[in-house]
């Protein structure tokens, strides 16, 4: 826009937002998240992000998948975010659009720094983790009066070149009574064993949660000395939530009453 006053262009720039989509049920998506996708000019979204979510974005909004998955990457991070930056400075509403929440294992951390650095107008609208989601449509609450009153969620996909060399199993074992491990099947193996030699009994309960909220749900039951011959013999594969811990013991009881899926459109 020109400035009459000094005689020099001036550039708009728009404003960019994380939102969180939730873990894959439409209903969890939050109403400020629904309202940004309807007014968004362009929505950059993740893998995980569901069909009937992305449904709800406007028409003439322009979409483009930047999804990481393991073995499949669309765009590089640091790709992703030189396209958010390229369109905050064209577009006045642009919206990352992360599975989960953008700050839990979500890299929106990152990408909010990233974007803070180049000048850009940006906000974070949380979403519900499928850390706590995943578990909870399967019937497992994390804490419980008879059970846990504590809980810790760890990555169990580790970073090669990261802030420090890998996950302390032994401190997460003695953390919390209750234990909730992102990305860990390919290493389901080395966690488990590494959680028994802190400490843990190898008849402590697990549940891995296969695509938590969505009706495709499963989910597989064992105990820590048991659940790697499980996922080969049942063939089950990411993405799945892991919970470690006598709360597990609940789904015999509540993993029957899956709650019902809500229209959001």
């Amino acid at each position: 826009m020109q400035n009459p006053d000094r005689g020099q262009v001036t550039q708009t720039v728009g404003k960019v937002y994380l939102v969180g989509a939730g873990p894959g049920d439409p209903g969890l998506l939050t109403l400020k998240g629904k309202v940004l996708l309807e007014a968004a000019d362009v929505v950059i979204y993740d893998a995980l992000v569901s069909p009937e979510i992305l449904a709800i974005v406007a028409a003439h909004a322009e979409k483009i998948d930047a999804g990481k998955r393991m073995g499949r990457h669309s765009l590089l991070q640091n790709q992703t975010t030189e396209l958010l930056i390229a369109k905050a400075r064209a577009h006045a509403v642009v919206v990352r659009l992360k599975g989960g929440d953008p700050f839990i294992f979500g890299r929106g951390g990152e990408e909010m720094e990233d974007l803070v650095a180049a000048g850009i107008p940006v906000e974070v609208v949380p979403g519900v983790t499928s850390g706590i989601a995943a578990p909870a449509y399967a019937g497992i609450p994390l804490t419980h009066r008879n059970y846990s009153s504590s809980v810790i969620f760890v990555t169990g996909h580790e970073m090669a070149g990261k802030y420090r060399p890998g996950v302390n199993w032994n401190a997460i074992a003695q953390s919390a009574e209750t234990i909730v491990v992102y990305m860990g099947v390919r290493n389901l193996d080395r966690i488990t064993q590494e959680l028994m030699v802190a400490g843990l009994a190898g008849e402590t309960p697990i549940a891995l949660v296969r695509w938590g909220t969505t009706p495709n749900q499963q989910e597989l039951i064992a105990t820590l000395e048991t659940i790697v011959d499980r996922v080969e013999v049942a063939q089950f594969g990411a993405p799945s939530i892991a919970v470690i811990g006598n709360v597990v013991k609940l789904h015999d009881i509540l993993g029957n009453l899956h709650p019902s899926p809500v229209s959001i459109l």
